[in-house]
């Protein structure tokens, strides 16, 4: 009897392409991850400081759209992460939480080919849009709407708070991401 640890079936056998299509989503939220930047440098205090210079509100505007730039996978997680403590008390709108969660997950994070609807090839903003749209919706249609309005509001706040006290003199952003400045500039351009 030999035994085989360890290897990995291929698409030819019964249920192997779902075995590759959950290979391919382990990879892809790796590489999501990957654009997390590390806790350390996003909380390294020695870059935590007030803007400073006659003109402190412009410099606080550019350290918010740098910040945003090159922690927006971090923030992501800590609004997700608010918006999640916040609906514990309320287990359907978790449980709409979650599901809104693995739509995001199929139809945004983890598609490697454009999205495709009724022969239309749609842009990923417009995807980010109305997923953005019906996830709010849903959520607030479980009757959990001071909880998430709270938590958006907070997670809003405490990103905004950490993007303009955050210095940026010691982030190595790469071109594109540096350029664009959004929120959500690397992981569009990563899904296309």
């Amino acid at each position: 009897m030999t035994t085989t640890y360890g290897t990995i079936p291929t698409s030819s056998a019964p249920g192997g392409a779902d075995l590759d299509y959950i290979a391919r989503a382990k990879q892809q939220i790796k590489s999501g991850l990957g654009m997390r930047r590390p806790w350390r440098e996003m909380f390294n205090f020695r870059s935590i400081a007030l803007p400073s210079g006659p003109s402190r509100f412009k410099d606080a505007l550019a350290r918010i759209k740098t910040n945003l730039g090159y922690f927006r996978m971090n923030y992501a997680i800590i609004v997700l992460l608010i918006v999640f403590l916040s609906l514990l008390w309320h287990p359907i709108s978790l449980i709409v939480f979650i599901v809104m969660i693995a739509v995001w997950l199929f139809l945004y994070f983890l598609r490697d080919k454009p999205l495709v609807v009724f022969r239309r090839t749609i842009d990923d903003r417009w995807v980010l849009i109305v997923l953005s749209v019906l996830t709010i919706v849903f959520l607030l249609l479980t009757r959990a709407t001071a909880n998430i309005v709270l938590a958006l509001a907070i997670g809003l706040v405490v990103v905004l708070l950490h993007a303009a006290f955050r210095r940026t003199d010691d982030l190595f952003l790469d071109e594109a991401a540096a350029g664009k400045g959004a929120l959500f500039a690397g992981v569009a351009s990563s899904s296309s």
